[in-house]
C-alpha cells in the first residue's frame, strides 16, 4: 500500500483533527487500518525523530505530532486489539522514584507506541516494585528516565534488581544521564532522546528498523 500523504503530512504538521477524521473514514469503510498505522503514521513519527535528534524541532514540536498520533491511535486500538495486530514488544516506561518528571518519559512512550510496540506506562516516581508489575505483565525491557541527578542514582537499583533476569533488559535516559554513566551501572542500552531510545529497544529485541 503506498503511503497515505494527508496522513503522513497531518502528523508531521499536528494535525490531530485530520488524522482522526482519516481514520475515522477508514474505521466507516471497512478498510484496513493496519496499512496506516504501518504505511502512513509510524514512518511520520520515525521522521520527527530523526528530526528532533538533528536538532531541527523541538520538544513542543515532537508533542504536538504525538498527539496527533495517539489521537489515531485511540481510534484503531480497540480494532488492533480484535485483528491481533502483532505487537513488536512489550516495553514499560517509568520516572525513577523520587521523580515526577514525565515530558521526556511520555514522549519515549508515544515514539514506542507509534513504532509498533505495546507501552505499560508505569507514570512517575517507580519504585522497583513498580517495574516488577510491568515484568509481571509480560514487559520484556524496562526503561527507566530521570531529570534529576539526585533521582537518576536510583536507576542503578533498578538495573542490581534485574541483573540476575537475563530476559530483562533496563534502558535508561533523561537530561542528567550519559552513556558513560549507562555504562557504569551496567545498564543494557541508553538513549539521549526519544528518537534514540526507540532504536535501541529495536537493536535489543532484534526488531527491523
Amino acid at each position: 500500500m503506498a503511503r497515505n500523504e494527508e496522513l503522513y503530512n497531518a502528523i508531521l504538521k499536528g494535525d490531530r483533527n485530520t488524522v482522526q477524521t482519516i481514520f475515522q473514514s477508514a474505521i466507516d469503510q471497512n478498510q484496513d487500518v493496519n496499512e496506516l498505522l504501518d504505511y502512513s503514521m509510524i514512518p511520520a513519527m520515525r521522521e520527527m525523530g530523526e528530526r528532533f535528534s538533528r536538532n531541527e524541532i523541538y520538544v513542543p514540536e515532537m508533542l504536538i505530532a504525538a498527539r496527533a498520533m495517539q489521537a489515531g491511535l485511540t481510534l484503531i486500538e480497540p480494532i488492533l486489539a480484535q485483528n491481533n495486530h502483532k505487537s513488536l514488544g512489550i516495553i514499560a516506561v517509568g520516572t525513577v522514584k523520587g521523580d515526577l518528571h514525565d515530558i521526556g518519559k511520555n514522549l519515549v512512550a508515544i515514539m514506542l507506541k507509534g513504532a509498533g510496540y505495546d507501552v505499560i506506562d508505569m507514570g512517575t516516581n517507580c519504585g522497583v516494585e513498580k517495574y516488577d508489575e510491568a515484568v509481571s505483565a509480560g514487559a520484556q525491557i524496562v526503561m527507566c528516565s530521570a531529570l534529576l541527578t539526585t533521582t537518576m542514582t536510583y536507576m542503578e537499583e533498578v538495573v542490581n534488581h534485574f541483573k540476575n533476569n537475563e530476559k530483562i533488559k533496563v534502558v535508561i535516559g533523561g537530561a542528567p544521564v550519559t552513556q558513560k554513566y549507562a555504562d557504569s551501572i551496567g545498564a543494557h542500552g541508553y538513549g539521549h532522546d526519544a528518537n534514540e531510545a526507540v532504536k535501541i529497544v529495536e537493536k535489543l529485541l532484534g526488531a527491523t528498523a
